[in-house]
């Protein structure tokens, strides 16, 4: 079995920060890409930043050069440091990775998992 446990958000005021965490744990064997990705309230879910293996990242438009996505894999872990925080940041914010894992016995797979996800509210 594989999770991922997010931790961090919360209610910040406009132009603030916060840093986001998720740990991937259980019987994994390789972490291929990692990623954030939001919802807003009646929005569909969208690709804030990625991070690949080598840690090139990728970013929505709306995030550059505010949010910050890195990863350490001796931890099992990615970050996203997010400032200049704006309201249309408000959302649950869900980690997600690629994952290589013995999922039961002489059984592996490579899967997607999802985190359950942590609000970010941005007050103006």
């Amino acid at each position: 079995q594989v999770q991922l446990v997010e931790s961090g958000g919360g209610l910040v005021q406009a132009g603030g920060s916060l840093r986001l965490s998720c740990v991937a744990s259980g019987t994994i064997l390789r972490i291929n890409s990692m990623g954030w990705y939001r919802q807003a309230p009646g929005k569909q879910r969208e690709l804030v930043a990625r991070v690949s293996t080598s840690s090139s990242t990728n970013y929505a438009d709306s995030v550059k050069g505010r949010f910050t996505i890195s990863r350490d894999n001796a931890k099992n872990t990615v970050y996203l440091q997010m400032a200049n925080l704006k309201p249309e940041d408000t959302g649950v914010y869900y980690c997600n990775a690629d994952i290589l894992a013995n999922i039961a016995s002489s059984s592996v797979r490579r899967l997607d998992y999802w985190g359950q996800g942590t609000q970010v509210t941005v007050s103006s």
